[in-house]
């Protein structure tokens, strides 16, 4: 007969395989997106909140609340330093809002409940899947930031003028010249498809003007 330490144990096991499992999927996609918080990160906090839930519900099975709130505040922090901010824009709120619903996924299938938390596994993967297809196709609030630094001074025209051959949503939102060196850095933030972002870094490096150019 298997006493109930064994049984413990079993389900402890089960519950972190399911949610190492789980996240490990979610991590490696948004490690390959080239995601703020990647497959780490990911893991990391679905497996913690996973324990800390098994741990609240052991220590305290008729109140295992003030633990589990505790992580849910918790990882809210966590999220807020997944958002990147330039000038009057903010960045990575699908990052952050992705680390504290895989968060709660991690403290269901810690506490047991393992449909309510498969549900939220499957409608992450809806939104993953669907954000990458609007990512593709450059819908909605898709963007990018492109630094592009020159050996010369140059007019700014000059780079409006090529990235009307690709998009006409941009936006110039920092400019640094430097006088000494006879150089200037322009950054962008550009709105479009992920292959005419990449057709314009490449178009672009035809410059011999060009000293480098990032996309971020």
């Amino acid at each position: 007969m298997v006493n109930q330490a064994t049984l413990d144990i079993t389900r402890i096991v089960f519950r972190f395989l399911i949610t190492f499992i789980a996240s490990f999927l979610i991590g490696m996609e948004r490690q390959r997106a080239h995601k703020s918080i990647g497959f780490g990160a990911i893991v990391f906090v679905a497996i913690g909140s996973c324990g800390l839930a098994i741990t609240a519900v052991y220590l305290n099975p008729e109140n295992p609340l003030p633990l589990l709130s505790a992580i849910v505040t918790g990882i809210g922090f966590l999220g807020a330093g997944a958002l990147i901010r330039s000038n009057e824009k903010i960045f990575g709120f699908t990052t952050a809002a992705s680390i504290w619903t895989i968060a709660i996924f991690g403290l269901l299938i810690g506490v047991g409940e393992y449909l309510v938390g498969m549900f939220v596994y499957i409608l992450m993967w809806l939104v993953v899947v669907y954000d990458t297809h609007l990512e593709k196709h450059g819908i909605g609030l898709y963007q990018k930031k492109i630094t592009i630094k020159s050996s010369k001074i140059i007019d700014d025209k000059e780079i409006k003028n090529h990235f009307l051959m690709f998009t006409k949503r941009y936006k110039l939102i920092e400019v640094d010249i430097d006088k000494i060196n006879n150089k200037v850095t322009l950054t962008f933030l550009v709105e479009g498809t992920k292959e005419n972002i990449n057709r314009f870094a490449q178009k672009l490096f035809e410059k011999d003007w060009l000293e480098s150019c990032k996309v971020e």
